[in-house]
């Protein structure tokens, strides 16, 4: 099953929220579902940014209906308010977690956790928990979870969350890779077992020209001129993203990838390798326990 640009579907009276649209793979998940006709929220942490990117969707396509929500993952204070902002909207159809950041320093966010985890995985954690409510009306919408191909060999050391005894920055976001791919599992055999109306999907970019290796320097700098050459640009990154929220044959609890070679690049997306880890329930049953401890946010979802 594959899925091109072509394939996406009009999206005329839809509304999607996108998390990390000011930039990079956000903007263009953004862009394609303007392109379509969907109503597309911009939930971004720097305003600024995020309203040159809706000037840029306006610019561009007649058709764009774009808004701003403010929203900083790594504050749970914010990610509520971000939260009560979109469940006025008239309706939500698409949830894309999509933000993220990559081996940054060191830091520390929701309940003393390192960065990576914390913006990654917790704030997103707890942005879908908070409208899986307004997901449901209207005939249920999507979560959409971006992972990575990084999940792979990654292990989530639940001893080590706030980074004390070691930090490694690429081993750390590895681990928040995993935790996204875990939890977006997780709620699709939550949500089923409840009979809710709202499915979970995962997705990945391959490796694509993002703004994720701003922390990387010049090689940073380097490193994205080179990947959006020879392997995926920023839109092509977005479209595995674009499949898991439009496609009209997606089911709840897959996961979207590249349609080329190791999942690394490619015109078409299609279902992607998850993990044994990322498949387990048991690591991600326990994972959920723990981010509803660290949030303060319980979906209300019993195991599957």
């Amino acid at each position: 099953m594959s899925f091109a640009f072509a394939d996406i579907p009009e999206l005329s009276g839809k509304t999607a929220i996108v998390t990390g649209a000011n930039t990079g793979i956000g903007l263009e998940i953004a862009r394609g579902l303007s392109r379509k006709g969907a109503r597309v929220l911009l939930a971004c942490r720097d305003g600024d940014k995020a309203r040159a990117a809706q000037d840029d969707l306006q610019r561009g396509h007649e058709r764009a209906d774009v808004g701003y929500i403010p929203l900083d993952l790594g504050n749970i204070s914010s990610v509520r308010e971000a939260a009560e902002i979109a469940a006025r909207e008239p309706r939500i159809d698409m949830l894309i977690n999509n933000a993220g950041i990559m081996v940054p320093p060191l830091g520390h966010a929701t309940a003393g956790c390192e960065m990576q985890f914390a913006v990654n995985h917790l704030g997103h954690f707890a942005l879908s928990a908070l409208l899986l409510e307004k997901l449901a009306e209207d005939g249920g919408g999507r979560v959409v979870t971006q992972s990575s191909i990084a999940h792979r060999g990654a292990k989530i050391d639940f001893s080590n969350l706030d980074a004390g005894k070691r930090y490694t920055r690429t081993g750390f976001y590895g681990q928040s890779k995993l935790a996204n791919l875990l939890f977006a599992l997780e709620l699709d055999r939550r949500l089923r077992a409840a009979g809710s109306p709202v499915s979970s999907i995962a997705c990945h970019p391959g490796i694509a020209k993002s703004e994720l290796t701003r922390h990387l320097g010049p090689f940073g700098a380097v490193f994205g001129a080179v990947t959006g050459l020879l392997l995926n640009t920023s839109e092509q990154g977005a479209l595995p993203a674009l499949q898991a929220a439009t496609d009209p044959d997606a089911q709840g609890g897959e996961y979207y990838g590249p349609y080329g070679l190791r999942e690394m690049s490619g015109a078409k997306s299609g279902l992607a390798s998850a993990s044994s880890a990322a498949r387990d329930p048991q690591l991600a049953a326990r994972l959920w326990d723990t981010s509803v401890d660290l949030t303060g946010i319980d979906p209300q979802l019993s195991p599957a």
